[in-house]
């Protein structure tokens, strides 16, 4: 294979088809979250994950955990922890069975931001969804997320 193989480009192509709508949908719904809840993306993300854990065994999620579910480092999400405790939005507390461990829940305020943001969001995505489809070279990618179907 070399550089300028057709299966590569394509490749390449389509990698490129996918970040450019991963971006705009990305961008979309950061303009959304942030006039209409002073949120980002990441921010309304890391509420979202953690808004769904649960108290029974194994329901809290350690911060590696959290990292991969919001797709950031390690540190870049303790940063981001740290900024929505700081905004009340979440609290820390030490694992009762691990004391190495801390956990990170979602507070009432944070919950309610969620809940009031969250119709942005979904609405967001639709919007950006809806304006990607006209594109040709984007119009696979959104049916394909439009019928993918992966359990929360």
């Amino acid at each position: 294979m070399t550089a300028t193989d057709p299966a590569l480009t394509a490749l390449a192509q389509g990698w490129c088809a996918l970040s450019l709508l991963h971006g705009r949908i990305e961008a979309h719904i950061e303009r959304a979250l942030q006039s209409g809840h002073d949120l980002s993306v990441r921010e309304y993300s890391l509420l979202d994950v953690l808004s769904r854990q649960h108290s029974d065994e194994g329901g809290h999620l350690q911060m590696k955990q959290v990292a991969d579910a919001v797709v950031l480092s390690q540190s870049a999400t303790t940063r981001l922890v740290t900024r929505l405790e700081d905004r009340g939005l979440l609290s820390r507390y030490l694992c009762p069975t691990d004391r190495r461990g801390i956990y990170t829940d979602v507070t009432e305020a944070g919950l309610t931001l969620l809940n009031e943001a969250r119709p942005t969001n979904d609405k967001a995505l639709r919007q950006a969804l809806d304006e990607a489809a006209t594109n040709p070279e984007l119009a696979p990618l959104v049916r394909a997320v439009e019928t993918l179907r992966i359990p929360a």
